[in-house]
């Protein structure tokens, strides 16, 4: 049976463990708001361009842009955004089950498949289980910016150019909501955009300059502002994974301490007790 000191000890120790806990809930908290706001602002900006690309596209042949060609998928790459640290609930495993099993069905389909890791979760994990790991980048979730989207969509539309990757799959946790996340499977290259909606009062487009000139214009632009959304709406989904993670670990502490003090008081008791009862009999055996 624990001893008082022990179960001190263990108050002691789920207390610190508690206001660690409820400490990074704040923090997660305050990031995450500001994620959100980044997020949030990106998004008209991405659907106005997906909307612009898909006008443009439909005047012109997919083939006369490199980025828009479609060939048979031999060798295919899948970019996969995981987190750079636990603590996070399954937000890191889901992700990595997810890109997982689209890389076997592709094998399983005959495509030479590699990964591009994005976040260092995803990338130990593959790289101990000797996956073919094309490139990998770490640690700048903190400190997120543009440039971060655009090297890895240089390195993208380089290798598809060069006819090195026939087609690029992006995986990822779309933000929903701080208790919920969606995992996103999304094909990157070729570029697939959108078809043009029925307009209300449909018009003929001139374009100025010609729509192919234009494509050389958005088409590494609309992979950039791709790479750019998903990495932003991994980073805010993965702040509220881990805020709702921290905020059940605080609520699990609370109730450990709840137990604990309950078994201390007991244990307590029963020690007043067996030594009340030790004096009595210490005095009874006196009078005897």
């Amino acid at each position: 049976m624990a001893t008082l000191r022990d179960i001190r000890r263990r108050i002691t120790s789920v207390k610190s463990t508690q206001q660690i806990t409820k400490a990074m809930k704040m923090v997660a908290a305050a990031k995450l708001r500001r994620a959100q706001e980044r997020m949030q602002k990106a998004r008209p900006y991405a659907r106005s361009l997906d909307e612009m690309l898909g006008h443009v596209s439909a005047k012109v042949e997919a083939s006369l842009h490199p980025l828009l060609a479609v060939r048979e998928p031999k060798k295919v790459a899948v970019l996969v955004l995981s987190g750079d640290r636990g603590l996070a609930g399954s937000f890191n495993a889901n992700i990595i089950r997810r890109a997982a099993n689209e890389v076997q069905a592709l094998q399983q389909g005959g495509a030479d498949v590699k990964l591009i890791c994005v976040g260092r979760k995803s990338y130990e994990f593959f790289n101990k289980r000797d996956y073919p790991v094309l490139a990998h980048y770490i640690n700048f979730f903190n400190n997120l910016d543009f440039t971060h989207a655009q090297d890895i969509a240089t390195l993208l539309s380089a290798k598809y150019v060069a006819a090195e990757l026939d087609r690029v799959f992006l995986v990822y946790n779309e933000f929903k909501s701080v208790m919920q996340q969606k995992i996103v499977v999304q094909q990157l290259l070729p570029i697939v955009p959108r078809p043009p909606e029925a307009e209300k009062y449909p018009a003929d487009y001139l374009f100025e300059p010609a729509p192919v000139k234009l494509l050389d214009t958005l088409c590494p632009r609309y992979l950039n502002i791709e790479v750019w959304q998903a990495l932003l709406e991994s980073y805010a989904a993965e702040l509220g994974a881990r805020m709702s993670a921290m905020d059940a670990a605080t609520e699990n502490a609370r109730e450990v301490l709840e137990q604990l003090r309950l078994h201390y008081n007991k244990a307590r008791q029963a020690s007043i007790t067996k030594e009340l009862l030790d004096i009595v009999g210490g005095a009874e055996a006196l009078q005897k």
